[in-house]
């Protein structure tokens, strides 16, 4: 998925990297904290909650991140409730007439464990990834539209 945001790569990197903070406005992130890498790279745990026919759906990923600035934040777990759980968030620069933004493409490859019901986390997780979207470019005016 991808959205436009009319405000720049170095602005939009702002959010995504701030870690300790994503909870605060992404809707089915209840926890992201960093937490200590063994090798000095960047580790955050991230706990998600959805609700799914009236049944509360938590999981938990640990996520080795790899920041290439200003283009792409990439993540892959290295421990958590899925088989696999790993993404990237892409950041190309646009120009409008009045001025630049940001394109924000969102990936995210889900393998989920044997005792999830897959049909409805994956039409639940292709939701979120707009909703996600939306939250970023909702933060962004928040916090740049002064």
């Amino acid at each position: 998925s991808t959205i436009e945001i009319p405000h720049s790569v170095e602005q939009i990197w702002s959010i995504l990297t701030d870690y300790e903070r994503l909870a605060d406005f992404i809707p089915s992130l209840k926890q992201s904290k960093q937490i200590e890498h063994p090798d000095q790279g960047i580790r955050i745990e991230q706990i998600g909650s959805e609700s799914l026919l009236k049944l509360k759906f938590c999981a938990r990923v640990v996520l080795d991140m790899i920041e290439s600035f200003p283009h792409t934040v990439g993540f892959e777990m290295v421990e958590g409730d899925f088989k696999a759980f790993s993404g990237e968030w892409q950041l190309q620069p646009i120009q409008y007439t009045e001025g630049s933004g940001t394109a924000l493409t969102y990936t995210l490859r889900v393998w989920p464990s044997r005792l999830m019901p897959v049909g409805m986390i994956e039409r639940r997780l292709s939701q979120g990834l707009q909703i996600n979207l939306n939250s970023i470019k909702q933060r962004a005016d928040e916090l740049f539209n002064k």
